[in-house]
């Protein structure tokens, strides 16, 4: 078995770098987010300077984005606010199990969230119609619906790695405790 673990260890790279490319698009977002709220406030104030009609919606499309992507960089490091009262108190092998069912109803949500994001976004169905932007008509408001199955997809990613290192911690004695996972 860890064997297997050790061919699995050829993959870290492709997680390393689409963590780095997330965390790259959610700075990008940041300061897209920072800009046109600054440049809002300032148009509401400074009277040479006009407020963009279409602020509002981009900012909380952004932070939007920003939450979910987030959300999946926080799985990888296994940041994720946890209950951990009774750790200390719970033999290791059922701390391990329960962990691994955690990660596996994560899983789960990320499988239900691509699901029913899909069905939103879907080209032919009533929201991509016609759902638009109030202030930008001409945009379809399947972006604001998008990051549903982007978080899915992020979190799929990055809880089968979890997964994986969960069950070789069962297997693999001395093997690893989360310290990888969060290089």
């Amino acid at each position: 078995m860890p064997a297997f673990f050790k061919s699995l260890e050829k993959i870290k790279p492709v997680y390393d770098w689409a963590y780095k490319i997330i965390l790259f698009i959610c700075k990008i977002l940041l300061i897209a987010d920072i800009f046109i709220t600054s440049w809002s406030v300032l148009g509401r104030y400074v009277p040479f300077i006009s407020d963009p009609h279409w602020s509002e919606e981009m900012i909380l499309t952004f932070m939007v984005y920003m939450a979910v992507l987030s959300a999946t960089l926080a799985i990888r490091k296994r940041s994720h606010i946890r209950m951990t009262a009774f750790d200390k108190y719970l033999p290791k092998r059922l701390l391990q199990a329960l962990d691994l069912a955690a990660d596996l109803a994560v899983l789960a949500l990320g499988v239900v969230l691509v699901v029913k994001g899909m069905e939103l976004i879907d080209p032919n169905g009533s929201l991509a119609k016609f759902a638009k932007y109030s202030s930008i008509p001409t945009l379809s408001q399947i972006w604001q619906y998008l990051p549903m199955a982007i978080a899915g997809i992020g979190m799929i990613v990055f809880e089968l790695e979890q997964v994986f290192l969960r069950i070789e911690e069962f297997f693999v004695p001395n093997g690893t405790d989360g310290k990888e996972a969060q290089a």
